[in-house]
């Protein structure tokens, strides 16, 4: 009895809600309720935009050029999780269509359409991968590749699946904004990686600050902007139950199929944990920064809310399936 209530209680810890989703649900309570507007609204929009630079401006000086070329060897693995991640998941948006205007509203399935253009996660992707004791290396260049290859596919996936809400005037417009907002600081930090990584190495807090802030940023402003278009009048709570459904099952399809296609063509293991975990997520981190370039303002709050609610589902899982994994045999 003791030993059963015990892996409940594991259980539930693993399941709990972790800070930054709190902090995620504050920030939009504080957007419901002191929405921000006029010259205050442009002011948070300009700092927002210089924290996303400097984010990745970050990220492009932590990555290891070495970890990436550590695992660029295993290229099928690589090319079944960029597969599973921007040709899968667009076809299981696809898929949800008849729920537009019925189960979802027209402004939430264009959200989950943009989820389902994103890139995998990095930081979430190789700490399961490590947890669930896969292959840690190919997971790093696997998530790394994603995020690189996302700065350029999903604005022309957006511009191909999605017309409501996008600001862009076309494909090659949104991949110019992507580049000049997000892929220049990137390449810029992985310049001087050789002068300022060991710094940025020892303080990872620090990029920790920056990338929640600037999320944080983001979300507010975003929701401040829906809000002041009267977004909760237009979201109801049963669209939000019946959002949260369907996010559980493309991520039960995402997991089932990356499964199964890598038993099928023969991965080991070790391999079919890395292809499950950098497969089948999106990236928050990279989504919501994306959202703000490719978007109009007015459209943000619909359009992140299918990816900040896909983001807790998808830890949730995975920290599950990861413990799972991380008992068998060794």
């Amino acid at each position: 009895m003791s030993n059963a209530i015990e892996r409940t209680s594991a259980l539930l810890r693993r399941l709990s809600v972790d800070t930054f989703t709190l902090m995620l649900l504050s920030t939009v309570a504080l957007a419901s309720l002191l929405p921000c507007s006029g010259q205050t609204a442009v002011v948070l929009g300009q700092v927002t935009t210089v924290a996303i630079g400097l984010l990745f401006f970050l990220h492009g000086a932590k990555l290891s050029r070495e970890a990436m070329v550590e695992g660029l060897t295993n290229w099928r693995l690589h090319l079944l999780v960029l597969a599973s991640t921007f040709v899968l998941f667009p076809i299981i948006g696809l898929a949800m269509k008849p729920l537009a205007g019925r189960v979802l509203t027209p402004d939430l399935y264009v959200g989950v359409l943009f989820l389902c253009t994103l890139p995998s996660t990095v930081q979430s992707s190789i700490a399961f991968t490590s947890m669930a004791r896969g292959n840690v290396a190919a997971a790093v260049c696997s998530a790394s590749a994603s995020n690189f290859v996302g700065i350029f596919v999903t604005p022309l996936l957006v511009s191909t699946l999605i017309v409501r809400g996008a600001s862009t005037g076309s494909s090659w417009n949104a991949v110019i904004s992507i580049v000049e907002q997000l892929l220049l600081p990137f390449l810029a930090g992985q310049l001087l990686r050789p002068w300022i990584g060991k710094w940025v190495d020892r303080h990872k807090p620090m990029l920790k600050v920056v990338d929640q802030g600037s999320i944080l940023l983001v979300v507010y402003t975003a929701f401040s902007e829906s809000v002041n278009e009267g977004l909760w009048h237009k979201l109801s709570p049963s669209s939000l139950v019946a959002l949260g459904v369907v996010c559980a099952v493309m991520l039960a399809v995402a997991l089932g199929v990356a499964a199964w296609t890598s038993r099928k063509l023969g991965f080991d293991k070790e391999d079919e944990i890395t292809i499950v975990f950098c497969g089948s997520k999106k990236s928050l981190a990279s989504g919501v920064p994306m959202a703000k370039v490719l978007f109009a303002p007015s459209a943000l709050g619909m359009v992140i809310l299918p990816v900040m609610l896909f983001h807790q589902i998808q830890l949730m899982t995975c920290a599950v399936l990861a413990q799972r994994w991380a008992r068998r045999a060794k």
